[in-house]
């Protein structure tokens, strides 16, 4: 039988659940696929996730660019990507968020980069 996940630390299962959970979450960050959005959420970031009728809770983590958090509210990863498009932030920077870990360790423990200095 396989392990359910929900039993592993610190790991968010993205099921059925977390799905509705992080429904306008989702909408939101797949709308910035379209030009007009990214401009929109350039221009005023606080109306564009009001638009999307987002939590408070949502909202800080988006603007905190908390990736983490986004993914424990039921952000689909490949949906807040697009966020980090905007910016645009690293993909290396999103996957040490989601280890736990400084952009600098995650490149040297995780992707084998040397080390700066």
């Amino acid at each position: 039988m396989p392990e359910n996940t929900a039993t592993i630390p610190d790991t968010p299962l993205f099921d059925r659940a977390g799905s509705i959970r992080g429904y306008r979450l989702n909408k939101m960050a797949m709308a910035l696929s379209q030009p007009a959005n990214r401009d929109a959420f350039k221009a005023d970031e606080d109306a564009y996730l009001t638009r999307f009728g987002l939590s408070n809770e949502e909202k800080a983590a988006v603007k905190s660019r908390d990736w983490h958090e986004m993914v424990r509210l039921g952000g689909n990863l490949f949906f807040i990507l697009k966020i980090a498009a905007v910016d645009p932030t690293p993909i290396t920077q999103i996957g040490a968020a989601q280890a736990g870990m400084s952009h600098e360790d995650f490149l040297y423990e995780r992707l084998g980069k040397k080390r700066h200095g």
